[in-house]
């Protein structure tokens, strides 16, 4: 388990606290984000390569950062993405006018978070493009749906050394999908990790068994086996991945033999006799191979192997020189990029990542403490006064604000375990950790309208949410925000027309639909029977009172669906019989809210 934290919400922050001030020499923190960039700061006219993901994996992200692999990293808690606004603040301060790589493993949340953050840079001129790692062969039999695992390490590697070497962000792109293309990776665990503060671990593993298949966020394998001795694995193992071997594969592979957090190096090597050997059977020519923790899952026991097939190019980035506080390979002081001219996306764009470079150029590196100057935007839009109508509606959702931190800090313990069934645990402290924050943030709108209150609410819950539920109920906020403005006082009509507006925005950023086992599942339903009281004349407080508790009821039915989007899919068979813990806690927030409109609004509206 893990033993040594303070505050377990703070886990994160204090541990990135605690890596910048070892690895001073390495890496600065981001201002005002949970990142770090190397501490020479962009290099003017180079493409900057951005890792990211949760915490909980290192020495994936942050102890990746620096000559030959990344320039920086984005850290999210622990197994969570971070937040969009996190991913951008670490590009911005990364953009040397060349462009900005992202490049993380393939789940929803970083997928959704990174892509609104590339979306943004874009918006400001900045070359900003994306390589989603897809290395993870038991979570899909389609590429484009697989899991990103210890395989990212290898992207990374291919991505990080073309960009130091000064090839141009299109050929840095190109390079890393390729990584991505020919890298396949299978794992097994013995034994489930345990959060910070929690006493049990997320999954148990029978001792005469082991799961095949596992990801790096907690989750169970998706098949659970024989216990088997560290030569049957070893073969299990090579000869799955061998089975996806490129066609045009020439024989030479880099090959990573990856602990996951509590298995010994001494095991480690005995497998790795029997894999080296089962290889050189199979005529393969391992290549620099790499045996110890490099992208690990808390104290998970276990071990991933991953086969990263070469040719001369990929060869030659493998072996490429690197040096990061967590993983070291030749001498990089002769290392001196070419600057690039910017690309043609770029200087098409808006003119601001040309102007930064130009801004840079001559000057000290960016650092944490002294970032590059912002793209120069367009004049703010005057505040919309709000009314008093609407500023007595705003006290109201301040209410149920407080309200559904109440009822989440009650359930984070059931939400945490119906998410460990299939996922990684979380989603009762995510939950908690971004209502915490839009509460906050509510209460410091005193003054501003219904509609403001909740922009302020839904951009605080995505940015301290993190992960999939943090972006989604983050832009549910603001929709229903938008919506709701600051002006009228709104009908109950009104409200489900905001509602439904925030359940379309919802299903449009998280390509999601009903019967998929996710938050809409609840939601679709609640607002449906709303609709449908309002319309027959029923007052707002008794309709959503009624409507939750349809909510709950269709959040319960979520245990008879397969997860087709998410982390659970690669689980489906063991997610059935448990309820969706998004839709359990969208039911439970909707009866919160229900118990304040009782008593503020009564039968008055």
């Amino acid at each position: 388990m893990t033993r040594l934290f303070n505050d377990p919400a703070r886990f994160r922050d204090d541990m990135v606290d605690g890596f910048v001030a070892a690895y001073a020499r390495y890496v600065s923190r981001v201002s005002g984000a949970s990142g770090v960039l190397r501490a020479s700061g962009p290099v003017p006219g180079k493409v900057s390569v951005i890792v990211g993901g949760g915490s909980g994996h290192y020495p994936a992200f942050c102890g990746l950062v620096g000559p030959g692999f990344a320039d920086g990293a984005v850290i999210g808690d622990i197994f969570t993405s971070p937040s969009a606004e996190q991913a951008y603040l670490v590009g911005k301060a990364l953009d040397g006018g060349a462009g900005v790589l992202f490049s993380y493993g393939n789940y929803n949340g970083d997928v959704m978070n990174f892509g609104l953050a590339e979306s943004r840079l874009r918006g400001e001129g900045i070359d900003c493009r994306t390589v989603v790692v897809t290395d993870d062969v038991a979570s899909a039999d389609t590429v484009e749906r697989r899991r990103g695992i210890a395989g990212d390490f290898c992207v990374f590697k291919a991505a990080g050394a073309a960009a130091d070497r000064g090839e141009a962000i299109a050929e840095v792109e190109r390079i890393a999908r390729k990584a991505n293309d020919r890298t396949r990776t299978l794992g097994a665990a013995f034994a489930g990790c345990t959060f910070p503060g929690k006493t049990e671990p997320l999954f148990t593993v029978d001792p005469a068994k082991m799961e095949l298949g596992l990801g790096i966020h907690g989750e169970p394998g998706v098949a659970t086996t024989e216990r088997l001795t560290a030569t049957e694995l070893a073969e299990l193992l090579v000869e799955r991945l061998l089975v996806e071997r490129p066609a045009d594969a020439d024989g030479r592979a880099g090959v990573i033999l990856n602990g996951l957090g509590s298995t010994k190096y001494e095991e480690l090597f005995v497998v790795w006799k029997a894999v080296s050997a089962r290889l050189a059977a199979a005529g393969i020519e391992v290549v620099s191979p790499e045996v110890g923790e490099l992208v690990t899952s808390l104290d998970m026991a276990g071990c991933s192997l991953t086969l990263h097939w070469l040719d001369d190019e990929l060869a030659e980035l493998w072996d490429a020189p690197a040096d990061t506080p967590a993983f070291r390979r030749g001498d990089v002081s002769g290392m001196a990029p070419r600057p690039v001219a910017p690309s043609r996306e770029t200087q098409a764009a808006s003119g601001t990542a040309t102007a930064s470079a130009a801004a840079h150029a001559g000057a000290a590196p960016a650092t944490a403490a002294t970032p590059a100057a912002p793209a120069a935007t367009a004049p703010a839009a005057a505040a919309t006064v709000a009314t008093a109508e609407s500023r007595r509606l705003a006290a109201t959702v301040r209410s149920c604000l407080a309200a559904m931190l109440a009822t989440v800090t009650e359930h984070e313990g059931h939400l945490g375990d119906i998410d460990a069934v299939a996922g990684d645990g979380d989603h009762g402290r995510g939950m908690l950790r971004g209502l915490r924050a839009a509460h906050q943030a509510a209460d410091a709108t005193e003054g501003a309208g219904a509609g403001g209150t909740l922009r302020a609410a839904g951009d605080a819950l995505a940015d301290n949410g993190g992960g999939s539920s943090g972006v989604l109920w983050g832009a549910m906020l603001r929709a229903i925000g938008d919506a709701i403005g600051d002006t009228d006082l709104p009908d109950a009509a009104t409200v489900v027309a905001a509602l439904r507006k925030g359940a379309d925005t919802i299903a449009e950023l998280g390509g999601a639909k009903p019967g998929d086992k996710t938050l809409l599942d609840a939601l679709i339903p609640f607002i449906d029977a709303l609709h449908d009281d309002i319309a027959a004349g029923a007052k707002l407080a008794a309709a959503w009172r009624r409507a939750a508790e349809i909510a709950l009821t269709a959040a319960e039915a979520t245990s008879e669906l397969r997860p087709n989007i998410g982390r659970a899919r690669p689980l489906a068979e063991k997610s059935i019989g448990t309820p969706d813990p998004g839709a359990v806690s969208l039911a439970l927030c909707a009866s919160a809210v229900a118990r304040v409109l009782a008593d503020e609004c009564g039968g008055e509206r």
